[in-house]
């Protein structure tokens, strides 16, 4: 069966494993491309747009990880 091709926030906080509140914080902030729906502010994020935001955040990391290494006191 094919996945939908947008998700609500709801169902990208569960595949993030996080809360629906720090999702809709990421779309506030423009991190995450979402859209709105209609009078009552349904918000919806297009699958596609969740893998580009999570390759994102691989490159992120990766980043951050080489700009900051462990110290033997961290290990």
């Amino acid at each position: 069966m094919d996945e939908p091709r947008f998700l609500t926030l709801e169902q990208v906080a569960e595949e993030l494993s996080t809360s629906a509140a720090q999702i809709y914080a990421l779309v506030r902030r423009g991190e995450l491309v979402a859209i709105r729906l209609g009078g009552r502010g349904q918000w919806r994020v297009e699958r596609s747009k969740l893998e580009d935001f999570i390759a994102q955040l691989y490159t992120d990391t990766e980043r951050y990880v080489r700009e900051n290494p462990l110290t033997g006191a961290e290990e």
